[in-house]
Formats: C-alpha cells, sequence, structure tokens
C-alpha cells in the first residue's frame, strides 16, 4: 500500500517533466529563429546560441550598455556615500589639535 505523501510527490514529478524541455542550441536567444539545419551557430558567453553574427552583436552591444549603467549607478552610489561620510565625519584636525593663538618664543 502506497502512502499519499508517496503519491502527491510522484504527481508532483510527473507534471514537472511532461514538456519537453528545449534544448539550448534550439532557437536564436535573441530573435528566437530555429537554428540547426547545418547552419553555422554564432555563440556568446560560452552557452549562449544565435543565429547570426548581427544578432550575437546586437546581444553584445545591449550587455554592454547594461554593464556602463550599472557602472555608471555603482559610481554615483560610491560618490554620494563618499559625500556624505565626509559631512557628518568631523574635521579631525580642528578638533583635536585647536589652534594656538598666544606668543611664541624660539630659541
Amino acid at each position: 500500500m502506497s502512502s499519499p505523501r508517496l503519491n502527491n510527490t510522484r504527481r508532483l514529478y510527473d507534471a514537472r517533466f511532461k514538456e519537453k524541455q528545449p534544448h539550448f542550441l534550439e532557437a536564436c536567444f535573441l530573435c528566437k529563429k530555429p537554428l540547426g539545419h547545418n547552419r553555422d551557430i554564432f555563440m556568446y558567453r560560452g552557452d549562449i546560441p544565435f543565429c547570426s553574427e548581427e544578432c550575437r552583436e546586437e546581444q553584445i552591444e545591449m550587455d554592454e550598455a547594461k554593464e556602463q549603467k550599472f557602472n555608471l549607478s555603482a559610481s554615483k552610489k560610491a560618490l554620494r556615500k563618499k559625500d556624505q561620510t565626509k559631512s557628518t565625519t568631523p574635521n579631525k584636525t580642528t578638533q583635536d589639535y585647536p589652534l594656538y593663538r598666544g606668543p611664541v618664543a624660539a630659541a
């Protein structure tokens, strides 16, 4: 006799794998055009397939633009944090070493 828990597990397993998972080389990553039929496949970052050099170049340009935007955003955040730290941190030279305005004797 099987337990209800085992039956539920089987149903979940069957539902997950009923649909055929597409192979990563079946279609162009960008335009979704089918690949194969003795045509060249252009790869990017090791495992991303494209139907043409144009599709691959377009993806590369989009990735570079996204990376530049991310880097610019990170740089702005770092500058803001640095400015906040400067404005909240007291100037140690004026607090630790008070200015002496009396007479000075030299020997």
